[in-house]
């Protein structure tokens, strides 16, 4: 098999891979995340082929020429143990360049990340599961309401660098909801997501001002889905976030471990109440 698979990008029409794998894999991606993924970067998708057959998949998505994210990192699991996994990340790095690379990984993986690709911890990312209960929020307005380069401003300076082509699909894509806080004088102070995924629906991001504009949008995006499972990821720090799923009784299911080639970004964790995606940051 060393001899024989080859590394090369994934086709659009290949992009359900990845996400398949992803929900085989139990981490119930959203059921538009490739068409939301896969235009920001379509050379950063790389995948193993075997004689026509894709066994391992990962995605680099450069956002600028500063800074890259990680994710859909897995290789079949009668696959493994053959360097398959090693090669897809020497694509992912070269990829990469000299930008600060990101990934959230799993817990058990942190030694071997940080011996292969250089990357080092900063925080713990918590994935919680509950159920929606939320109420309806008469002061939040439609993201479809707001002027686009209003939201993306107030979304870079949460997120290390513009993301342009991603916040366009992610706030148009079908089955979701984007609402925004504005304040009294009209200006953006928050903003959340909320999708639909293979189980029940997850949200992401919200960045807000203050703990009292996360919680008015958490509960407006989960009001519309009485009963409907919901899924929330929280950085660690971030302790009103974390305050925030306990007082809704969410259960912790998941986590991750956010690390990075260089430093971690200077951003406004207190006001990163939840996480965008694990894939893309």
């Amino acid at each position: 098999m060393r001899v024989s698979y080859v590394i090369r990008n994934l086709r659009e029409d290949e992009v359900n891979i990845p996400i398949e794998w992803a929900r085989e894999e139990g981490w119930n991606p959203g059921l538009h995340d490739g068409a939301c993924h896969y235009p920001v970067d379509t050379s950063g998708w790389f995948c193993a082929d075997y004689d026509g057959e894709v066994i391992g998949v990962g995605v680099a998505t450069n956002y600028d020429e500063t800074f890259c994210f990680g994710g859909f990192y897995i290789v079949k699991d009668n696959c493994r143990h053959h360097g398959i996994g090693w090669d897809i990340c020497s694509a992912i790095l070269a990829h990469a360049g000299d930008r600060n690379f990101g990934v959230d990984g799993v817990y058990e993986m942190q030694d071997k990340y940080t011996e292969k690709m250089g990357l080092r911890f900063a925080y713990r990312n918590i994935r919680w599961q509950g159920v929606a209960a939320g109420k309806e929020q008469p002061d939040l307005v439609s993201s479809q309401d707001v002027p686009f380069e209003e939201l993306l401003a107030y979304d870079t300076a949460h997120f290390p660098v513009e993301r342009r082509v991603f916040l366009e699909k992610w706030i148009h894509q079908p089955e979701a909801t984007a609402l925004v806080k504005l304040d009294k004088d009209e200006k953006i102070s928050g903003y959340g997501v909320i999708r639909k995924c293979y189980e029940g629906y997850k949200i992401g991001p919200i960045f807000a001002d203050t703990p009292d504009i996360a919680n008015e949008i958490f509960e407006g995006l989960t009001a519309p889905i009485p009963g409907e499972v919901i899924f929330y990821d929280t950085p660690e720090p971030n302790t009103a976030a974390v305050r925030m799923a306990q007082e809704r009784s969410m259960v912790e299911v998941f986590g991750t471990a956010r690390m990075y080639t260089k430093m971690a970004p200077a951003l406004p964790l207190n006001e990163i109440f939840g996480v965008t995606t694990f894939e893309l940051g």
